[in-house]
């Protein structure tokens, strides 16, 4: 996958963490050519190893209507990395309000995958001032328990790091990795797009040890209650074939305040990778009936 073209805007996060936000399209723009300002803009929050580019796609239809930033979060991508720490819900959570508030965006619509779900409906909760509205995608609100970060971490121990070409990184993660009950190339692409080269081959962008604290904050705790403090319409979306069950997230709907509820077919853990068209109609109806013109 070509890497998109986007400008990159640089927010300065909590404990002053550098981190890079991008926008993958021009804002959109009023009819004397001014840039838009009455349409609530969206931030995109990437899952755990994810990237601000992974919502290249996402990014640019939304801003067809609307101002639409990815963040690069901490550790991740190509914003800082903090060696000593601070990877907590708590530093995730502060990093997007000072994005929302640093660019101009809020009130904001955030849109979150996985661990960015999360952080999209703690903001929510804990910033309502911030968020207009959330869409939650494949984040389940249960505690996950020891036993899941244990057997994470001997999936990420597994990678056959380094990796000698991208072809090889597609591969592995598309076909040939046993946590895979069928192949899926979209999950290929979704994991070249966060290696990068070595004098010895392709590895991660990300450290193991960031990784698995930032996992560590949030997989021992059950988040009901954060949920239910979102009064904001709220849009819960999951893969037909992912972890999260179609009774859990139907339970997350019913706890939300104003939830609503959307599954794609066919679909795995990287719904806007696996579906991106079903995912697409999914959102940009939710977006349309939640939020102003």
């Amino acid at each position: 996958m070509p890497r998109p073209m986007a400008r990159r805007i640089d927010v300065t996060g909590s404990g002053g963490v550098r981190l890079a936000a991008w926008e993958f399209a021009d804002p959109p723009k009023g009819e004397a050519g001014e840039s838009a300002t009455d349409s609530t803009a969206v931030l995109l929050l990437h899952g755990l190893m994810g990237r601000a580019s992974h919502w290249a796609d996402t990014a640019r239809w939304i801003a067809g209507r609307r101002r639409a930033v990815a963040l690069d979060q901490r550790g991740h991508g190509h914003s800082e990395k903090p060696v000593a720490g601070g990877y907590g819900q708590q530093e995730y959570v502060a990093d997007a309000a000072a994005a929302v508030e640093q660019l101009g965006l809020g009130p904001v619509a955030v849109v979150g995958h996985a661990m960015g779900a999360l952080t999209a409906w703690q903001l929510a909760a804990e910033r309502p001032d911030l968020v207009r509205a959330v869409v939650i995608s494949d984040m389940r609100a249960c505690a996950l328990g020891e036993r899941s970060q244990r057997e994470w971490e001997e999936w990420y121990d597994s990678w056959p790091v380094p990796f000698a070409t991208l072809a090889d990184v597609r591969k592995w993660f598309g076909e040939d990795d046993p946590r895979l009950e069928r192949p899926r190339a979209s999950r290929g692409e979704f994991y070249a797009e966060v290696m990068t080269e070595s004098a010895d081959g392709w590895r991660p962008v990300f450290s193991r040890g960031h990784m698995v604290e930032s996992r560590e904050a949030w997989v021992h705790d059950a988040h009901w209650d954060e949920l239910a403090r979102v009064r904001c319409p709220a849009l819960v979306v999951r893969g037909v074939d992912s972890d999260l069950g179609r009774a859990e997230a139907q339970e997350m709907v019913r706890v939300l305040p104003r939830g609503r509820y959307a599954e794609v077919p066919d679909a795995g853990h990287l719904v806007h990778y696996d579906q991106p068209e079903t995912w697409r109609s999914a959102v940009e109806e939710f977006l349309a009936s939640a939020l102003p013109a």
